[in-house]
């Protein structure tokens, strides 16, 4: 009996997989790409969320920390866009890091990510039921009522989650609508702020431009842990380039999406750091440390301010859910269609085109992790702690893993022209470097449990390495180079 040729030629049947269990090319706009990125940033989440740890760990030198940790984020971004022009890929760095450096490498910055975005779920939900349920029954009912405000933040997560199993055009209408609302008050907020800033409200610290420089900086581990904070605000405008498979005109949209993202978030965080340091007391960040942006709102609008700016943050939380979604789901789904992780994960529901299972399980996982976290956290601001710092160690290094990717696989065409030298091999080296200095530099000084959380978890890929090693031998471990040509151009 002859045998069916598709059993034993892997090559063509791996083929016929990826045909099979395709994402919905052409589902993202160019313009719906860079509302993804700036959504994945989640601009009032992170002030709301991030700025009093920030200034607990910079003081004044927050600012600074922002500055100096965007400008190698964006080496990063350049990096990414620059590896999705020549393999676009819903994995991203999972696929280059593979094809730049090394296999394994590149499953453990898959994985990466994938353990970044589902411990994110625990510091996404608990924000999203808590500022709703704030809206809605006052601070106090939020403060005290942690099964209300878990109920809240479980729902949020699951709604968001079906507008991810729907379809990719379904995410992207419910981004426009909750990001264009959010940053439209965030940019209102910020010009009345300003003004009254500069002019009337000075119950902080006194403005100085000394505060953008690294005298505020110094000290024993301060950067460093600046640092880590600031690459979680940025952290998420990459959920791009996983919907590579998904863009039009990928190879070029992702990359630029990306750096709009990182540019239109920069900004809104250095005003409202800048503003926040200006307007409140010290102790009265530290007093509102999970959301001093209800705070500032207050001070910026007497009466009502607080209450919009809340509904900035849940709506922002709630896109930035979504968007996490996005990211951890179409990585898992890579690494099951290349069967580093069980193949079902790699297939998608023929109607909505998206990877069901994929997204299920994480939706399951991350429940699980939320209510353990309420249960067992002794209070917000310590689980978001927590979650912040052992997110920022992952970040820092899936992205500088990506960025020396770029490096090796493009360094044939670095120094072709300025251009290049500049854009290909300068600015994403030293993002790189960046990323991998704070990620060993932070972890002496950080607390027991955000090493395990940060560092344990990723070592943690190495049981379904070996476990699937085998497997995926032929689909993954023997990924062929990235292949630039020689005419290549920034």
């Amino acid at each position: 009996m002859t045998r069916n040729p598709l059993e034993t030629d892997t090559s063509l049947q791996r083929a016929i997989d990826y045909q099979e269990h395709a994402l919905q090319a052409g589902g993202v706009s160019k313009a719906g790409s860079a509302l993804m990125a700036v959504a994945g940033s989640a601009p009032a989440y992170s002030i709301a969320a991030s700025t009093a740890l920030l200034i607990g760990a910079a003081g004044v030198g927050a600012p600074a920390a922002l500055l100096w940790c965007g400008i190698p984020m964006l080496g990063i971004a350049f990096a990414f866009g620059y590896l999705a022009r020549v393999d676009t890929h819903a994995g991203a760095s999972f696929s280059w890091v593979a094809r730049g450096l090394h296999p394994i490498l590149g499953f453990l910055a898959g994985w990466a990510v994938v353990i970044s975005a589902t411990i994110f779920m625990v510091a996404g939900a608990l924000p999203a039921g808590q500022m709703t349920v704030a809206l809605f029954a006052g601070d106090k009912v939020a403060n005290e009522n942690t099964l209300l405000v878990t109920v809240v933040g479980a729902l949020w997560f699951l709604v968001m989650a079906a507008a991810v199993i729907f379809g990719v055009h379904t995410t992207e209408r419910a981004q426009w609508i909750m990001s264009i609302i959010e940053v439209g008050i965030l940019v209102v907020f910020a010009i009345i702020a300003i003004p009254r800033a500069i002019t009337t409200y000075h119950h902080g610290e006194a403005f100085s431009w000394d505060w953008f420089g690294f005298g505020h900086l110094t000290g024993a581990g301060v950067f460093v842990a600046a640092a880590l904070i600031a690459a979680f605000y940025y952290w998420g405008w990459d959920v791009t380039a996983n919907l590579g498979e998904e863009t039009k005109n990928a190879h070029k949209t992702t990359g630029l999406a990306g750096i709009i993202g990182i540019v239109i978030v920069f900004i809104l965080f250095e005003i409202y750091t800048t503003t926040t340091l200006v307007m409140l007391p010290g102790k009265t960040i530290e007093e509102n440390s999970g959301n001093v942006l209800s705070v500032l709102g207050d001070a910026i609008m007497p009466g009502i301010g607080g209450k919009i700016l809340i509904v900035a943050v849940a709506l922002s939380t709630i896109a930035t859910l979504e968007t996490t979604l996005v990211q951890v789901s179409r990585t898992l789904f890579a690494m099951g269609r290349d069967r580093t992780i069980p193949f079902a994960f790699g297939r998608i529901n023929r109607r909505w085109k998206t990877p069901v299972f994929a997204t299920l399980v994480v939706v399951v996982v991350s429940l699980l992790l939320f209510v353990l976290a309420n249960i067992f956290g002794d209070s917000v601001g310590q689980i978001l702690g927590w979650a912040i710092s052992s997110i920022g160690l992952q970040i820092a290094f899936y992205y500088s893993l990506a960025g020396f990717a770029l490096i090796i696989g493009f360094r044939k065409v670095i120094f072709r022209s300025v251009k290049n030298f500049l854009l290909i091999g300068l600015w994403p080296f030293a993002g790189a470097v960046f990323m991998l200095y704070i990620f060993f530099a932070a972890i002496p000084n950080n607390e027991p449990v955000v090493n395990i959380l940060g560092l344990g978890l990723i070592a943690i890929g190495i049981v379904p390495l070996a476990l699937f090693y085998r497997k995926a031998k032929d689909a993954y471990f023997s990924r062929r180079p990235l292949e630039v040509p020689e005419d290549f151009s920034a």
